[in-house]
């Protein structure tokens, strides 16, 4: 049973000054070193993130959507500029994805190319695409260098369904997008997870989908989750591995459930001994961290670090203005803390809301 629970309902978000004044920032992840930790150039975090102009409405956004370089030390975040030249994409836009420092000094960018570059109509079909710049820390800040190649890795074959849809929008479109890099301690592989969609009672549902490095490339595996006829999408998808258990998260929007007032936006979470499972939902139904009913909207894209630290981004937030411009945040959210135990998941007590009522069932059966 889903219910409303401190444990798993975070605080209301105030307004919140703007990362990058000007331009709206979503989708968040760090450049990661290959262990997993956050590489730190200069006593400064770097990070990724999706960017657009801060016009018209923030719906749009995703039509324009470029990944940008930010630095972030313990009070600001410095913006280091777009991470790719003008039009490298093979893409029209760019979504979101992972990074990877490697030893050599270059960085795996992991990354969705949305549409196809130099297309006069928008279109939605999605490549999941490695480009391998380098990592230069010579200057007076840290930036990506050189032609990079940008190389589809991989597509989606049965039972996945190709991500080619000509119109659409949010929740309305397949998956095969937000590629999440891990090495899974178990046989130093690395691997991709990817939202993705599979053939469902309602034309299609979402699923967890997963790839393999291999020597001559990435192999598409069987799906980790699916969602029929409860998701059309599972955005996000990521692993964190804490005291020996594999936990994979991702977020979905209240929108894509077939009950939109009962079934809230959140991050959802499932817990197994393996990477490739068996898994068993978080809690009991899955639900890790919901925005509180007074604010149903107000953070999304959720992405919890092998630290345990969650960040997301602030999306829409009520209020008296009238137009949506005026009502979303486009920047960074508060972080916050998660508590893993088995197959169980609380938010730190400092970051609870303790204002959320403990006993409202809201959907009968949530197995994804």
């Amino acid at each position: 049973m889903l219910t409303q629970s401190p444990a798993t309902t975070a605080p209301v978000i105030a307004p919140t000054p703007r990362v990058l004044p000007g331009h709206d920032i979503w989708d968040t992840w760090p450049v990661q070193e290959e262990n997993g930790a956050t590489t730190v150039v200069d006593g400064a975090e770097l990070w990724m993130v999706l960017s657009a102009p801060a016009t018209g409405h923030p719906d749009d956004r995703h039509d324009h959507a470029r990944i940008r370089l930010l630095a972030r030390t313990a009070d600001r975040w410095h913006d280091l500029g777009n991470a790719f030249p003008d039009g490298a994409s093979p893409g029209s836009r760019e979504w979101s994805g992972s990074a990877v420092h490697r030893p050599d000094g270059s960085v795996s960018v992991f990354y969705t190319a949305a549409g196809r570059r130099g297309e006069r109509r928008r279109t939605f079909h999605q490549q999941v695409v490695e480009a391998r710049p380098r990592l230069d820390t010579t200057g007076s800040t840290p930036h990506l260098a050189g032609e990079a190649r940008h190389r589809v890795l991989v597509h989606p074959t049965t039972p996945y369904l190709p991500a080619d849809d000509l119109e659409g929008g949010p929740g309305r479109i397949r998956a095969f997008r937000d590629p999440g890099w891990f090495r899974d301690p178990a046989d130093g592989h690395e691997y991709l997870l990817i939202a993705a969609s599979v053939p469902g009672r309602d034309h299609f549902t979402g699923a967890v989908a997963l790839a393999r490095s291999t020597p001559t490339g990435w192999a598409l595996l069987s799906p980790l989750v699916t969602a029929d006829g409860v998701s059309h999408e599972l955005e996000r998808p990521h692993v964190v591995v804490h005291h020996g258990r594999y936990y994979l998260f991702f977020c979905t929007n209240r929108q894509v459930f077939p009950r939109a007032d009962i079934t809230p936006t959140g991050l959802y979470g499932f817990v197994a001994p393996s990477l490739t499972g068996p898994y068993e939902a978080l809690n009991g139904s899955g639900l890790v961290i919901q925005n509180p009913p007074a604010q149903p909207d107000q953070a999304y894209a959720w992405l919890v670090l092998p630290d345990l630290r969650v960040e997301s981004f602030v999306d829409y937030l009520p209020g008296p203005a009238a137009s949506a411009r005026d009502r979303f945040g486009g920047t960074a959210a508060p972080t916050l803390t998660l508590v893993l135990h088995e197959t169980t998941t609380t938010l730190a007590a400092a970051d609870r809301n303790d204002d959320a009522r403990q006993e409202r069932p809201q959907l009968g059966s949530t197995t994804f």
